[in-house]
């Protein structure tokens, strides 16, 4: 056992992890690696209803890239944890999933793993030279003690030093490299570009075409080749949320992964206050190149574990995280973010190595940084705001960064247009309208039904502190339904907006009442009612000849109560 050669310390991590009340069994992910280890591993030897033996069609090299967050460490601390000889680990792994396979008594604990967790500083780190000497010195050291008539000397380079082991034993001896956030010294301030390239180097010099190397299993949130300039690492295979299907199922919770956690919390919460629904709304939204929904899994768990539903994933202010993305080129897209925070995906050119630069410029690069990082979804072309612990942060950073221009102006009218809405002070709501259209606003040309719903939710943006705002309804063209139900107090008024072109706000009204959309309100038989205070149904229209708007406000229930 060592620091980093077979150590104690992911068996140790994984151990916690899967005793956590909301504990993913992800074992399957060793199904994928086997073949690649052990060329006698067969398909029909998968724990993975109707999986594939890849054997043939994979590499040694694999790199994992997610957003941070995403079960990416709690991965690599499990394969560490199986392969390596640090530690007895069947207690823990004959209570999983993978204990049921063919080969597991033949792998558990039989490999030599070194486990690299490169977002672990040293003490008072001011330079790369520090940060990459640390790990090469602990290595080192493990090595030295692993193999002590290897004829190791200490400022050997890592490579030298693994290849007299090879040579040195009567036996091959080969080892599984578990690398994990590869990209993290990448983000800090004291590194240079000449640090970087010499990073890269460290890392092809350590793997490639390597002998000793069994498996190089690395993750990040950088895609690793892209980030080469040559041939350095071209030896991985990526795999992206993006791009590749292959991984897909072992990181984020899928549907039916979170169907089995909710019922676990709502069995053991004496008064559960999170919904399946919530759930969905604020955590899912991530897609797969295959076409699946992924739920954000740090927050499921963190909401569950507090029974509430709130911001568990970003770290940093309401909106600076996302403001350094657009910060370069606010102009550019400005009214796709407009588009955005109203639900409406907006087309993008999404390249993941564009992520790689800080100098972000254009709106593709812009957008694929934010779809490498975890602010945006990406899928069939199009890019769109995931959920509604993004969507908050996106509201703030509209509601508090003047560079934004005309959202930012219509953003800080929201609060009094709620104001007037809920005081039926329609002249009020009108000079909001106006204030709109002098801000000669691009999306106030109505053009598309999609421009129409962008502008009521900028004028609306800070309703959604008290509401969800469902878009309910689109049928025709020019007209748009949107819902606001009370979620801070049920005894608040809910209302119902609709708002149409070229015709009356009493066309809207009436559109409203034949649609019955205040039965919305209403629980099932036999429920408690889940809101009680006034129902208002709002009508908006716009005249696009005269350029004016109308408004008109109808109570369609009285507060119950």
């Amino acid at each position: 056992m060592g620091k980093l050669l077979n150590s104690k310390k992911a068996s140790m991590l994984f151990k916690e992890d899967t005793e956590s009340t909301y504990f993913v069994d992800k074992t399957a992910l060793l199904d994928e690696l086997l073949p690649i280890i052990d060329p006698n591993v067969q398909a029909n030897d998968s724990i993975s209803d109707g999986a594939e033996n890849r054997s043939g069609r994979s590499g040694k090299y694999i790199c994992i890239t997610r957003p941070r967050r995403f079960g990416k460490s709690v991965a690599a601390n499990m394969i560490a944890a199986y392969f390596g000889k640090g530690r007895d680990t069947r207690p823990v792994f004959d209570r999983l999933a993978v204990s049921s396979r063919n080969w597991y008594q033949a792998h558990i604990n039989q490999h030599n793993v070194i486990h690299i967790a490169f977002n672990s500083l040293p003490a008072d780190c001011v330079s790369y030279r520090q940060y990459i000497r640390r790990i090469s010195r602990r290595l080192m050291t493990d090595l030295m003690q692993a193999y002590p008539d290897a004829g190791i000397q200490e400022d050997d380079a890592l490579w030298d030093a693994l290849n007299d082991i090879l040579e040195y034993e009567t036996e091959d001896v080969k080892f599984i490299f578990v690398l994990d956030e590869w990209d993290f010294i990448f983000h800090r301030d004291f590194v240079t570009d000449k640090d970087r390239a010499e990073y890269i180097d460290f890392l092809s010099s350590l793997l490639k075409d390597q002998p000793y190397v069994e498996l190089a299993y690395m993750t990040g949130i950088l895609p690793i080749a892209k980030y080469s300039s040559g041939s350095e690492l071209n030896m991985f295979l990526e795999y992206t949320m993006a791009s590749e299907e292959r991984f897909s199922e072992f990181f984020g919770f899928s549907e039916s992964e979170v169907d089995i956690l909710f019922d676990r919390y709502r069995s053991l919460t004496e008064h559960p206050k999170v919904t399946r629904e919530g759930l969905r709304t604020w955590y899912n939204g991530y897609h797969t190149k295959g076409g699946g929904h992924v739920y954000n899994p740090h927050s499921i768990v963190a909401s569950l574990t507090n029974n509430n539903l709130g911001n568990y994933w970003t770290s940093a202010g309401p909106y600076d995280e996302i403001f350094y993305y657009i910060r370069h080129n606010t102009a550019e897209v400005r009214n796709d973010l407009a588009r955005m925070v109203s639900g409406i995906p907006v087309r993008a050119n999404v390249r993941e190595y564009a992520a790689v630069s800080m100098n972000l410029s254009t709106r593709d690069e812009i957008f694929s940084a934010m779809v490498v990082y975890g602010f945006l979804s990406y899928e069939n072309g199009r890019v769109s705001i995931p959920n509604r612990e993004l969507m908050d942060k996106f509201d703030h950073m509209l509601q508090k960064e003047p560079s934004l221009g005309y959202i930012h102006q219509l953003a800080q009218k929201s609060e009094q247009m709620l104001k007037a809405t809920l005081e039926q002070d329609t002249a009020s709501m009108l000079e909001i309208l106006e204030f709109a259209h002098n801000t000669e606003v691009p999306l106030l040309s109505y053009n598309q039904e999609s421009d129409l719903t962008a502008v009521v939710n900028l004028v609306y943006l800070s309703a959604r502190d008290f509401y969800r705002m469902e878009r309910e309804d689109k049928a025709g063209i020019g007209y748009v339904d949107f819902i606001f139900y009370p979620e801070t107090d049920r005894h608040a008024d809910g209302i119902i907006l609709e708002l149409k072109v070229d015709d009356t706000p009493e066309e809207a009204l009436r559109q409203i009442r034949d649609k019955k959309y205040a039965l919305k309100f209403e629980g099932k038989l036999g429920e408690e009612r889940r809101y009680t205070g006034r129902i208002l149904g709002v009508g908006i229209a716009y005249d696009k000849v005269k350029k004016v708007h109308a408004c008109k406000i109808e109570v369609l229930r009285e507060a119950i109560g």
